[in-house]
């Protein structure tokens, strides 16, 4: 009898511990597998816990090189072993396909595209830096939610089934579109600020219809804007922030409600806000951008009451700022790298990269990496006072769509091919 129980303890604590292993196999192969669902990846600001590649080349390092379709500036999203982006392909008729392209994140095979909207070869003029296909795509955990500015937006499986479509909300756009999606709760939003509209848009996740829909309130002869907006838990409750021309909002992302708005001199806005510190950072786009630094704890129009300091030194008009662990970070169009005490705006270093600048930051652990639009990336070590420079890798290829990780590689999508970038 005691020899029978003895043995059914011993099977019992064999059988815990291979459970137990079995759950550390599965969390730590969730981790490795961790999924960039959206611009800027899972914490929208582009900062990553990850020990990313710091040497490479185009021949380097590379686990594939992929060929793509079309042209876009969409970043790479990553679900499982599944990579997504969007482009814009040429068609034998006279149109454009605006299309749902899929990557095996092993291997790098392409997949048939999935056409979404056709567009007009006639369709208005789009700028040089831009293309048809510049918003990134966003997953919600179970749907791909895909945005073409004033071309549509759709909603599909992982399997490039189509859900819905919609292609009623037109307007007259300005150097075409931008700003990504982003979602929440039971809702996808969106900015539509062009030559003839200024708004922010809300459309119900499982259906595609308009929710809410809310006017930017401001007078401006430059309403085109192109940021994606930033949603952040502030004051108690959920905030949208949302900048445009000459206005940031916040929003009520649940009813489209404002609950606070700053008003300033700018057009063009494109760089994503980030929060860190309590604060809220946005760039004021052209003329001459200004970092703002906004206390998000208010309500109206706190314009002369909540920026608690800004800067028109070196910002960006086109690359998202890094902010984390108390610092800001930025690199502006000509290259102009600048960190900042994010509490009060107090420069701790300065440094000088070459080249022009489109693409937004990323931070690895400690490592800083800036991506030209030539295809060359500094990676720099900012775990000291002043940036060490690590490495320059150099794709010699366009660059402007912002980098992507997966596990713990690079995805970087140049003018014509995607690259999984390893060590």
């Amino acid at each position: 009898m005691h020899s029978t129980l003895a043995n059914l303890t011993v099977r019992s604590a064999r059988w815990l511990i291979f459970c137990f292993v079995l759950c550390v196999v599965f969390v730590n192969s969730s981790i490795a597998k961790a999924d960039w669902p959206e611009f800027r990846g899972p914490g929208k600001q582009g900062v990553i816990a990850a020990e990313l590649p710091k040497v490479w080349s185009s021949d380097q390092n590379v686990a594939w090189r992929t060929e793509l379709p079309g042209s876009g500036w969409s970043s790479p999203v990553v679900v499982g072993d599944a990579i997504y982006l969007t482009a814009a392909v040429p068609a034998e008729t006279s149109e454009i396909q605006l299309v749902l392209l899929k990557i095996d994140a092993r291997t790098g095979k392409l997949a048939d595209p999935v056409v979404l909207f056709e567009q007009s070869k006639s369709a208005p003029k789009i700028h040089q830096k831009n293309s048809h296909a510049s918003p990134t795509p966003v997953f919600d955990g179970k749907l791909l939610y895909l945005h073409f500015g004033h071309q549509g937006s759709a909603c599909c499986k992982l399997d490039g089934t189509v859900v819905w479509r919609n292609s009623e909300l037109s307007y007259a756009p300005v150097h075409g579109n931008g700003g990504s999606p982003v979602v929440t709760d039971d809702l996808m939003i969106f900015t539509r600020d062009g030559g003839d509209i200024s708004k922010i848009t809300a459309l119900n996740k499982a259906t595609g219809a308009v929710a809410w829909e809310v006017e930017r309130g401001v007078k401006t002869d430059r309403s085109f804007s192109f940021c994606t907006p930033l949603l952040i838990q502030a004051a108690g409750q959920p905030q949208l922030i949302v900048p445009g021309s000459d206005v940031v909002q916040s929003i009520n992302p649940k009813t489209g409600d404002e609950i606070w708005r700053v008003t300033y001199s700018g057009f063009s806005v494109v760089p994503r806000p980030v929060f860190e510190s309590g604060l809220v950072f946005i760039s004021t786009g052209f003329m001459h951008a200004n970092l703002m630094a906004i206390d998000p704890n208010g309500e109206g129009d706190v314009t002369e009451s909540h920026v608690r300091w800004s800067m028109k030194s070196a910002v960006p008009k086109t690359s998202s700022f890094i902010a984390d662990r108390g610092r800001v970070m930025m690199v502006s169009d000509n290259g102009g790298l600048t960190c900042l005490d994010s509490k009060t705006g107090t420069e701790l270093w300065r440094k000088r990269l070459g080249g022009d600048f489109s693409a937004s930051l990323l931070l690895a652990n400690d490592h800083l990496y800036a991506f030209n639009e030539t295809g060359a990336c500094s990676v720099l070590d900012i775990s000291k006072p002043e940036p060490e420079l690590v490495s320059t890798n150099d794709l010699q290829e366009r660059t402007l769509a912002s980098p992507s990780v997966v596990g713990n590689d690079l995805l970087v999508r140049t003018a014509s091919a995607l690259y999984r970038i390893t060590k």
